[in-house]
């Protein structure tokens, strides 16, 4: 899906930004602190997704959108409560509140994208990769190559075929931007199913690895 992001504050559109490179199925063509510079945009440029904010100076986020004759899908984003019922009237996606986290920002995408297929009569796409923080860095990692997955203190660490990835990155955060061939079969372990060269009901193994399977987690489905 293309978006684009309209905030009056530079800040949020940059956490906008940040959160939407690590979204596979969505690409951020443009950000805008000015809402009629928006408008010209929309008019020569496919756009499938709004990020728009609420309150602004010259025009809010409301009134833009009804101003819109043939509007894109929009997920509001804004620090007020006070126009929710509104934003719904308006047939909008969601409703986020700042400060919103990653996998809140992630729920509200795949709702985008769940109605998006829908209207294209699109089957499910499966995203290739995804982008996780590695130091200063968001490195691209192709889900292919990714084996396992554990939680070690405050970092996840990420094992591919030839190299760790270590990330600032939750495992629960993670877990939301994988797809179903990823499974969590520990509290501190998800695996790629496709990886997999044998198992039990106490363990899997994914080459000489062996990963414990966790008691709450003992009717995951590896066939």
């Amino acid at each position: 899906m293309i978006a684009i992001a309209i905030d009056d504050e530079p800040i949020a559109l940059d956490i906008i930004r940040s959160h939407a490179s690590k979204v596979p199925f969505v690409e951020l063509s443009a950000v805008f602190t000015n809402a009629f510079e928006a408008i010209t945009y929309l008019q020569h440029n496919r756009v499938d997704l709004i990020f728009l904010d609420i309150k602004m100076p010259d025009i809010s986020g409301i009134d833009f959108l009804k101003s819109l004759s043939n509007p894109p899908m929009v997920v509001f984003t804004t620090a007020y409560t006070e126009h929710a019922v509104q934003s719904f009237e308006l047939d909008a996606v969601d409703y986020l509140l700042k400060p919103f986290s990653l996998s809140r920002f992630l729920k509200a995408c795949n709702k985008a994208h769940e109605l998006f297929n829908l209207r294209n009569n699109k089957a499910e796409e499966k995203p290739e990769y995804i982008f996780v923080k590695d130091g200063y860095e968001q490195i691209k990692v192709a889900l292919s190559d990714i084996l396992y997955i554990e939680a070690s203190g405050n970092y996840t660490q990420i094992q591919l075929r030839d190299k760790l990835i270590s990330s600032r990155i939750t495992i629960n955060d993670l877990a939301d931007l994988l797809p179903k061939n990823f499974i969590r079969c520990h509290r501190a372990f998800i695996i790629s199913k496709d990886k997999v060269s044998k198992f039990d009901k106490n363990q899997i193994w994914i080459g000489e690895k062996s990963i414990p399977i966790g008691a709450t987690y003992g009717n995951i489905q590896l066939v």
